[in-house]
This record gives C-alpha cells, sequence and structure tokens, in this order.
C-alpha cells in the first residue's frame, strides 16, 4: 500500500499543476473575449479566430478542470443520500462509484476519441470558417482531459482504500485536500 499512496501523491501533484494551469485559461479566455468585443465595437473588425480560441480554452479550461474539482472533492454528488451515510460507507460509494461509473465511462471516453484524434492530427483539421483555426490541439484535449481522470479516479479509489485500512485520514474530508502523508 505504501507504493500505492506514493503513486496516488504523485498523480495529485500531477493534478494539482493541470488544474491550476488550467485556472490561468480562464483569465486568457476573458482577456480574448474582452479584447475581440473592444475591437468589434471600436473598428468594426472581427475574426473567427477570436471565437475559436475562446472555445478551445473553454474546452481546455472543462476538460483538464474535471480531474482537479475531482481531486478537490467538489464534483457533483448526491448528498441528499450520501450525506447520511457515515464517511467509511461514504468511501465505499466513491470507490464503487468510481469503479463501476466513471472509469468505463472515461475508458470509453479515450477509446472513441483516440480515432477521431489520429484523424485530425493525420489531415492537420482546419476550422471550415473563414479565418479559422486548426482543430487537432482541440481534439487532443479529450483523452488528454479524460486520462487525467482516469488517473485521478485511481488516486481516490487508492486513498479511500487507505482510508478503510485507517492508513489516512479521510480524504473527503475538507481538511484532507493537501497531498496524503504515509502512515507507515
Amino acid at each position: 500500500m505504501k507504493f500505492l499512496l506514493q503513486l496516488s501523491r504523485w498523480i495529485d501533484a500531477v493534478t494539482e499543476f493541470v488544474g491550476k494551469s488550467a485556472m490561468w485559461l480562464v483569465l486568457m479566455v476573458v482577456l480574448i473575449s474582452a479584447g475581440n468585443a473592444i475591437i468589434r465595437k471600436a473598428f468594426d473588425i472581427s475574426s473567427n479566430a477570436f471565437l475559436e480560441i475562446q472555445w478551445y480554452l473553454f474546452s481546455a479550461i472543462f476538460l483538464l478542470g474535471a480531474a482537479y474539482t475531482l481531486l478537490r472533492n467538489e464534483h457533483i454528488r448526491i448528498d441528499v443520500i450520501v450525506g447520511r451515510l457515515s464517511p467509511r460507507q461514504q468511501a465505499w460509494v466513491d470507490i464503487l462509484g468510481a469503479i463501476f461509473f466513471l472509469l468505463p465511462m472515461a475508458c470509453l471516453i479515450v477509446y472513441y476519441s483516440w480515432p477521431f484524434v489520429t484523424r485530425a492530427i493525420i489531415s492537420n483539421e482546419m476550422s471550415p470558417d473563414a479565418g479559422g483555426l486548426i482543430r487537432w490541439p482541440v481534439w487532443v484535449l479529450i483523452p488528454a482531459g479524460f486520462g487525467l481522470l482516469i488517473l485521478q479516479a485511481c488516486s481516490e479509489i487508492i486513498k479511500r482504500i487507505a482510508f478503510l485500512q485507517d492508513l489516512i485520514p479521510n480524504p473527503a474530508d475538507s481538511k484532507s485536500h493537501a497531498p496524503q502523508g504515509d502512515a507507515s
């Protein structure tokens, strides 16, 4: 279990870095959006590239931020039901939910998105709109984001199992968002 907890800490660190980096994309979207609006109103000039880069960055924020949201335990859950359970029962719900729902869904999305990604890269797919951008970078975000989500789900499973074995504090507690220590 010691190795798995170390692996979990490594995955958490990667997710933390990617998630905090993705936060800066929000600022970029705001600046690009504001700049585009100012240029459009002041000079009556517009470009599809400005609109598309906003969509691409929004996709990056969403896809790269999903694993960070899971790490921070800020994802959507049914607290009306789960909130009534003990922490140990909640850990079991998290484990089973990740194994039977999250991981299969994320793996299927990676699997089925890969042909689109490779086709877009090989063909250097471009937007059909005038002044549009290349599309393969946004296609790459799909397996990258869900791949990171798969890793983070594995990390969460490891932490929940370690909690059930009384090796670490409850990872679902808000005070436990920092990387977990080694209990051995």
